[in-house]
């Protein structure tokens, strides 16, 4: 299986690097300062669970069309970015070739089938805490590094199967879902929730979770995403986010997201497809979305990063 390995940060460096460790032909795109160490240094994923892996050589570009046709695209630019990169990748997506998105939101494979089609997107969601500390290195806080994917009409199909035991080979913890639509709400509940409190209040889950007045914000936050997927069609539970809130429980406190690492960095924000999309999505469907309004309010500011 020949993988291109589109946005080589925290999530496409970490999980494309496992697979090229597990010998896999991996290409990664990148660019920048990160671009550089790559083909200098290598690709180096620090862990505090497993330890540090190096890969060197690593194949790396910054011409994802010089790659050629890939039999996998794991997609894994930031979200406002999505169209543009999708239509650039159009020459050298083949009749066989997947798409696997594994992007925050329940957005954005909307966008990708609007460009690729139906037949290429399979659905996956990516649970890892990463980000690049340095250029040239990927850091993982935590033991979480899962992806659940599958295809939209619920079948095992050979590619499908083939990426399967190929994330077990790489020590991934993965697995095909049989409703990869309700896979995506529950990482997107969970989700607005961490970085809709860890970014606006500008700590880690540990002490979100211990006052008894941003857990109660945390939980609702939650509470609102899935009162708008269930409205929406889709399958959870009434109580879903009672799971996720003890799911909270189970992290280390240092847990931190990849938002709230973005507001410290100065970075540009997704906020609005986060808390945002649970606020438009919500307009759609006539459910009340206070808590994420609050959100999507207090980080406007800081939405475009610092340079906007």
């Amino acid at each position: 299986m020949k993988i291109l390995v589109m946005g080589s940060g925290g999530v496409g460096g970490f999980f494309g690097g496992r697979l090229a460790h597990a010998d896999c032909d991996v290409t990664f795109v990148a660019r920048g300062a990160h671009l550089t160490a790559m083909r200098s240094e290598g690709l180096l994923i620090e862990s505090e669970a497993q330890g540090n892996t190096l890969i060197k050589p690593v194949q790396v570009t910054d011409d994802p069309l010089s790659a050629g046709t890939p039999d996998l695209i794991l997609f894994a630019v930031k979200l406002w970015d999505t169209e543009a990169v999708a239509k650039s990748l159009k020459p050298i997506v083949g009749p066989g070739t997947a798409v696997l998105s594994l992007q925050n939101g329940v957005v954005k494979d909307d966008i990708l089938r609007g460009v690729f089609g139906e037949q290429a997107l399979m659905g996956g969601v990516a649970y890892v805490a990463t980000h690049i500390s340095r250029p040239g290195v990927i850091h993982q806080t935590g033991t979480i590094q899962r992806i659940v994917f599958g295809e939209y009409d619920g079948k095992k199909s050979a590619r499908a199967e083939s990426l399967l035991a190929a994330l077990l080979k790489a020590g991934v913890q993965a697995e095909l879902s049989g409703d990869i639509r309700r896979t995506l709400w529950e990482k997107y509940t969970f989700l607005v929730g961490l970085s809709g409190t860890t970014a606006a209040m500008r700590t880690t889950i540990g002490p979100v979770r211990g006052h008894p007045q941003t857990r109660a914000f945390l939980h609702d936050l939650m509470k609102e995403t899935v009162a708008v997927g269930r409205a929406l069609g889709v399958n959870l539970p009434a109580d879903y986010a009672d799971d996720r809130l003890k799911f909270a429980d189970s992290l280390p406190a240092t847990m931190d997201s990849s938002m709230h690492h973005d507001l410290k960095s100065g970075n540009h924000l997704e906020v609005e497809w986060l808390a945002g999309g649970v606020v438009k999505l919500g307009k759609k469907v006539g459910v009340a979305t206070p808590c994420n309004r609050a959100v999507w309010d207090m980080l406007a500011l800081q939405a475009g990063g610092k340079h906007a």
